[in-house]
């Protein structure tokens, strides 16, 4: 029944896809982080620990005092856009750092992804009746989890690829890059799906 309510309607399941991408790309950090730290900075686990807590500490502050105002402010759909480009620059950033130390100018800009989160659902929901809210929170579980599952082994065999000097380069940002283009995707797809106002469903 999810996957039916997906289906019969284009922008729904163009979200659906949006969201996929960003859940995808999400993974990247917590797969291969540690390795491409070690690898690249020679980080051990308690550097790689306090950055990741960083991580988290930037994101509850805007989840908790931030997202509220910002969207607001901006409107859900400037909002989730932002969110996306956030996460995007943020991403793309991790990948390219020259030095560990420099990373941390992606943590806070990282934070604001939450952004997307806080509005792609409301979105989301507006395209349905009330009695089809619980199918659609079943196909957003799904594809959270079908994302947790493909996410960290491509991300992990995009790292081992990228460093393999069987085959002539050497790029330990590539994962990282890759999620920033999944971001950039999803930015462009969603861009298009809400550039009219979501037609809301008579209950």
């Amino acid at each position: 029944g999810s996957v039916k309510l997906l289906l019969g309607d284009h922008v729904l399941w163009g979200l659906g896809l949006v969201s996929f991408l960003s859940q995808l790309a999400h993974t990247a950090l917590p797969s291969i982080y540690v390795l491409y730290a070690g690898y690249r900075y020679g980080w051990g686990p308690g550097q790689v620990g306090v950055l990741l807590a960083g991580v988290g500490v930037c994101a509850m502050v805007v989840q908790a005092g931030l997202i509220r105002p910002i969207v607001k402010a901006m409107g859900e759909r400037h909002a989730l856009l932002a969110g996306l480009l956030c996460g995007c620059t943020a991403l793309t950033w991790y990948g390219t750092a020259w030095t560990g130390e420099l990373t941390w100018i992606g943590v806070p800009v990282a934070a604001f992804w939450g952004l997307f989160n806080a509005t792609s659902q409301s979105l989301m929901s507006q395209r349905v009746s009330a009695s089809e809210q619980g199918q659609l929170q079943g196909a957003t579980a799904s594809i959270t989890a079908l994302a947790g599952i493909v996410g960290p082994i491509l991300f992990a065999n995009v790292f081992a690829r990228a460093i393999d000097p069987a085959f002539g380069y050497n790029l330990p940002g590539a994962g990282f890059w890759l999620a920033g283009a999944f971001l950039l995707a999803a930015f462009l797809l969603a861009a298009y799906l809400t550039r009219q106002r979501p037609v809301r469903h008579e209950i």
